[in-house]
């Protein structure tokens, strides 16, 4: 449903997967993006900060936090990820 730009209707059908897996790092992966995708930013920011923090060379979920972080005016801290997030995988430059 994100590929074609429903994130709400994403993470309606991602519920009960979060409900039921919230630990699962994949469930936790698109249910960042679901939330960046429909501008709740800081939930998203939320799920990518407790993602980066457990694993902290996922280079996508620093790619997404350092997107998240400049849409919410915080471009120190995002520059920051996206420079991780570039080094760990040049194509994300």
């Amino acid at each position: 449903m994100l590929d074609q730009h429903d994130p709400l209707g994403s993470l309606a059908l991602l519920k009960p997967l979060l409900d039921e897996h919230a630990d699962d790092l994949n469930v936790r992966r698109t249910a960042a993006r679901g939330y960046f995708h429909s501008a709740q930013l800081g939930r998203a920011r939320r799920v990518l900060e407790e993602l980066v923090s457990e694993v902290p060379d996922d280079s996508h979920a620093r790619l997404m936090l350092g997107r998240t972080l400049q849409r919410l005016g915080e471009e120190e801290q995002a520059a920051l990820h996206l420079k991780v997030a570039a080094a760990m995988t040049p194509e994300l430059a």
